[in-house]
């Protein structure tokens, strides 16, 4: 008996199903999301029995998975080590934000050892073609195909059999037995299903361009990501040229690590410092400025911290917060006034973490309290201190993870002295090897800290002259 389809509406924020259409979704609250799409109705399905195809756990071979080096230090961290051989990965991100870019640079080193095969559905081929020769990707297995038929792509993907699948993007590809237009939920559903049973079939890794739709996540992420192996998000400020590319979901690495990339006249370069970028500039001798240290995945990186304490002209004080979460810098700000006294009820506060950084994790409280108490008493903290920890409601300083690696990093950018928690001594080497280590276990130690820090610049001062 044939299949019967009926119409039935998805959402395209959260995914749920509904039998009718609904100006809000059920499931999540959110207007105009329901969209058409057709199932078809199994109930008349004979069974299927597949208990010979049953294995044990034993019997599941367990060889070293197969990884292909993209030929980009930075993608290959994010990715876990490499393009794992049948998996599919998307690449989501803002128009324009160069996720076209990266894939076609690593072409160049890719094409050189695999057959790579480029599927454009918004390119023709001799724009293609003009913006390799201006990123200099002249590969010589490196092969373009324009086509949106999903279908046709998968085929053609059989016949060739290439190593590697580059699909440029997703929205524009459709299935034409689907009523639905190119973009849609039901589109990118299937259309994304069938790439996925092509990938493993013929165990070719992929990669999937996904645009972004206004509210800032990619078009049907729900039913995408858990289609997908490897979902990672291109980042960045179009008035920055710093690009930083994350891993939301990665079934064969870590989703903590990231990739840090410059976009220049031709093309990304990877930025294998991102802590001399990001203190590239910085002011000396000012206050309310402050080094800190955050973690991602396994690699640190250090970032500024500027805090700007000033008289408020309004009746109701003004309080900004760039790349910090604005109410953790509320609760510190609290903990300034209750603890230690500082009075920032009737002044204006406005806190920015330089380069577009986002710092969002415990270790940056420290160095945010000491930049806000350094803007209000208007002292410059010492240029080469960096500050590591958490604040308590106490004014206590909590430890947190990764301290060694945080030191090791500030030590080899040429940092003096380092204010840490107490806590974190024992797993720190005796040896400072030029750098002064301060273990505070409050706040006020903490001051204490920067001021014998004071005292002994003058004295060093003075016996310079």
């Amino acid at each position: 008996m044939a299949k019967r389809e009926r119409i039935q509406y998805t959402c395209s924020a959260c995914g749920y199903v509904s039998s009718k259409w609904n100006g809000c979704c059920p499931g999540c609250g959110t207007w105009n999301t329901l969209e058409e799409s057709f199932s078809s109705d199994i109930s008349q399905k004979p069974l299927t029995d597949l208990s010979n195809r049953i294995r044990n756990i034993s019997e599941v071979g367990s060889e070293t998975e197969i990884r292909y080096s993209t030929g980009c230090k930075e993608l290959d961290r994010v990715l876990g080590g490499g393009l794992v051989k049948g998996s599919i990965v998307l690449l989501g991100g803002e128009p324009g934000i160069g996720k076209s870019t990266l894939l076609l640079q690593i072409c160049q080193f890719l094409g050189n050892q695999h057959r790579v095969l480029y599927v454009s559905g918004e390119e023709s081929a001799r724009q293609i073609g003009l913006r390799a020769q201006r990123l200099q990707v002249d590969a010589g297995s490196l092969y373009i195909l324009t086509e949106t038929d999903a279908q046709a792509v998968c085929d053609t993907i059989a016949s060739a059999r290439p190593d590697v699948v580059i699909i440029d993007s997703i929205q524009t590809m459709q299935l034409t037995q689907l009523p639905s237009a190119p973009g849609s939920l039901t589109q990118v559903r299937e259309c994304t299903n069938l790439f996925m049973h092509t990938a493993k079939r013929l165990e070719i890794p992929t990669f999937i361009v996904g645009h972004v739709n206004k509210d800032g996540a990619i078009a049907g992420p729900k039913v995408m990501e858990h289609i997908v192996d490897t979902v990672l998000f291109f980042e960045g400020e179009r008035h920055l040229s710093y690009r930083v590319l994350r891993a939301v979901k990665n079934r064969f690495g870590s989703t903590n690590e990231i990739g840090v990339f410059d976009m220049q006249e031709r093309g990304l370069q990877e930025v294998e410092n991102p802590s001399q970028m990001l203190l590239a500039g910085r002011p000396v001798g000012v206050s309310g400025t402050c080094i800190a240290c955050v973690m991602e995945g396994s690699r640190p990186i250090l970032a500024e911290v500027q805090a700007l304490v000033s008289r408020s002209s309004f009746a109701s004080p003004r309080r900004t917060a760039t790349g910090f979460d604005y109410n953790r810098m509320s609760l510190l700000l609290a903990v300034l006034e209750k603890r230690f006294g500082l009075n920032y009820g009737s002044l204006d506060v406005y806190l920015n973490i330089v380069g577009g950084f986002r710092l969002d994790e415990p270790a940056g409280d420290l160095p945010v309290a000491l930049a806000l108490y350094s803007s209000l008493t208007d002292k410059a903290l010492p240029d080469k201190l960096i500050a590591i920890g958490e604040v308590g409601l106490a004014g206590e300083i909590r430890n947190v993870s990764h301290i060694v690696g945080r030191v090791q990093e500030a030590r080899r950018m040429g940092f003096e002295a380092c204010i840490v928690p107490k806590q974190a001594l024992t797993a720190l080497p005796k040896s400072s090897q030029k750098l002064r280590i301060f273990g505070v276990s409050s706040l006020r130690q903490a001051f204490n800290a920067l001021a014998k820090l004071a005292e002994d610049t003058n004295r060093n001062k003075g016996e310079c002259t």
